[in-house]
């Protein structure tokens, strides 16, 4: 229960709705416990009407509700049909009770509906406030399953569980009550069996918990395996892996299969044997009810079918105390999940006081070391670099030497291990994430596009981008005619990650993106690997102009001709080993750079 104080606050937003809701429970049960005195009173006023043998006046005056009683006395000095009139008394009881609950579940369980989309969009938005790491160490299927499966069983515990469990209490509180005033002996008798109830509930609980906790986790791992077979489809066919997929699946399903079928054999026992308590109790009261009758007439027979109405109220609320354990013990085990992700810290935190600074487009990289904590990687060892503003710097490395890990420092997806970065003079830790990245166009190796039209993706980090401006970007980044050649040019919904497109496409179309921003800074990782030659030399004479005054940082395998670069930086494990301008780099003997062109010149001869 601890786990489920995190939802706590929610109750206290809607402490009105729940309070009115709560109201309405105790109403719905008022009018229910109203209905047995009264069927009491005409049963009692038909044997003492019609003089059946064996027929006693009560030894002790019944205990009835005020209204009840107000309703004796307005019957008995009527002219009407006393037992047409009671019947009509319990239907109208009946009647007012099923407002009630209507009344009751449109508040309670529409609050419940609040809290979870509230949930939700905590969740999300916690999500989206995670560092980079964070993601590289748990899995998409998890994440989902996280916000949806398991805020939808915390769900069932805001609402229909809060619903029965008050229910329960107002049920037990009122029958008890009048129970006890109408004969204490008998009440006695008709609750023995409810402590040997609460026993199996405590003890069931806990394996129910238990339970619930494990079928969670194997349905995350489900929903991962099936989340990354669809992403990965093309190459489960591609591969013939269809069958072993399956199989791996198999396995995982049936992990869950067993999980959720132990908690149903559980369950399975849990519910008949409430019920059966429940019926003993009635057995209990008739037949104590019953020996007190014949002995002595100290028990009447109008109050056993009292008893045995306000039992039978009892059956559903006290039969729930299963249902409603359940549903709380799996909204703990699930909102321990959430909470899991929910006390994660981030990495990335926003400073207070967070500078805003509008960006000129000077970097300076000072001594930067950075390992990756998940791996122990040393990406960058003692990294400096000195961008002014409007330079064209290339990066360029074998793969694992480091190039990416620059881009992503100065966008602050990670935070250095030593030495610091700093933008126009101030370190970007001391800055606002979301002002640094607004005032930075980013295109990354790994392009993703989201499911939408082509034009949204453009326009996807300025929204309020005109089409003009979209058209613009897209001509820039040479993939203007090829939208206007698809069937509804900029207008075409482009499926899951782009898979609609082709490789080239779709970095192309992730240029446009970053091109649109006009930024000051613009960093392209090598977002050119997909397309051919003459669709590069296209784009890289579109950039000439377009990066004119701004700063560019380019990390590439290839050398680009077309594009002046004013500095040139070789990484080579985390270090630079080589750093000038193009035709510097040339003149070191056995440079790797010098290596790298000789090796692209003989390629394009050879194309």
């Amino acid at each position: 229960m601890k786990h489920l104080r995190a939802v706590h606050k929610y109750f206290w937003k809607y402490r009105y709705r729940l309070g009115i809701g709560i109201l309405f429970i105790f109403l719905s049960n008022y009018f229910a416990v109203l209905a047995p005195q009264v069927t009491g009173f005409v049963i009692d006023f038909v044997e003492r009407t019609l003089n059946l043998p064996g027929y006693q006046p009560p030894k002790n005056t019944p205990s009835y509700d005020a209204l009840v009683k107000a309703f004796i006395v307005w019957v008995k000095s009527s002219n009407g049909n006393v037992v047409a009139l009671c019947g009509i008394t319990i239907l109208i009881l009946a009647l007012l009770r099923g407002f009630f609950l209507f009344l009751m579940r449109q508040t309670i369980i529409v609050m419940s509906r609040y809290i979870e989309f509230e949930q939700k969009n905590e969740v999300y938005q916690h999500y989206q406030q995670l560092d980079m790491a964070f993601y590289k160490r748990n899995s998409t299927g998890d994440l989902m399953n996280r916000i949806s499966e398991d805020v939808s069983r915390v769900r069932m515990y805001t609402g229909p569980a809060i619903m029965y469990l008050i229910n329960l209490i107002a049920v037990i509180a009122l029958a008890v009550f009048y129970m006890y005033k109408r004969n204490q002996l008998l009440t006695y008798y008709a609750l023995a069996p409810l402590p040997i109830l609460a026993v199996a509930i405590y003890y069931i609980n806990n394996t129910i918990n238990k339970k619930s906790e494990r079928i969670q986790e194997s349905l995350s791992d489900l929903t991962t395996s099936a989340q990354e077979s669809y992403s990965g489809i093309r190459v489960i066919k591609s591969f013939v892996q269809e069958r072993a997929m399956l199989k791996f699946f198999y396995r995982t399903s049936e992990e869950y299969r067993k999980n959720a079928v132990g908690l149903a054999k559980v369950e399975a026992i849990y519910f008949p044997s409430i019920t059966l308590l429940i019926g003993i109790s009635t057995l209990i009261t008739i037949m104590i009810g019953g020996i007190y009758h014949i002995r002595d007439h100290s028990i009447d027979l109008p109050t056993i079918v009292e008893f045995v109405m306000y039992i039978n109220m009892l059956t559903f609320p006290v039969s729930a105390i299963g249902l409603t354990a359940s549903m709380i013990q799996r909204a703990a085990a699930s909102q321990k999940r959430i909470n899991e992700f929910l006390d994660t810290v981030p990495a990335i935190r926003v400073p207070q006081p967070a500078r805003e600074l509008s960006l000129q487009g000077n970097i300076n990289f000072e001594n930067v070391d950075f390992v990756y904590t998940d791996t122990g990687i040393r990406a960058l060892h003692n990294f400096s670099l000195k961008v002014k503003k409007g330079e064209k710097v290339a990066i360029v490395g074998r793969t694992g030497s480091g190039k990416t890990t620059v881009t992503q420092l100065l966008l602050r997806l990670y935070d250095v291990t030593g030495g610091k970065i700093e933008m126009d003079g101030v370190d970007i830790r001391q800055l606002n994430p979301r002002s640094l990245r607004e005032q930075v166009s980013y295109v990354p190796q790994d392009v993703f596009l989201f499911s939408e039209t082509v034009e949204n993706n453009i326009r996807f980090g300025m929204p309020k981008a005109s089409l003009e401006e979209v058209e613009s970007a897209a001509t820039q980044a040479n993939i203007h005619k090829e939208i206007m050649s698809f069937p509804e040019g900029y207008k075409t919904m482009i499926g899951e990650r782009g898979v609609t497109l082709s490789g080239g496409q779709k970095q192309r179309i992730s240029i446009a993106r970053a091109l649109i921003k006009e930024p000051g800074l613009i960093i392209f990782d090598d977002c050119l690997s997909a397309v051919d030659a003459k669709t590069e030399k296209e784009i890289t004479a579109n950039l000439t102009g377009y990066l004119k005054d701004k700063t560019a940082i380019i990390v590439t395998h290839r050398i680009f001709s077309l594009l002046q670069f004013d500095k040139i930086v070789v990484l080579e494990d985390g270090e630079i080993v080589e750093e000038g301008t193009h035709q510097q780099l040339l003149a070191i003997p056995g440079g790797y750079y010098a290596a790298l062109y000789a090796r692209q010149q003989e390629i394009d001869r050879d194309n």
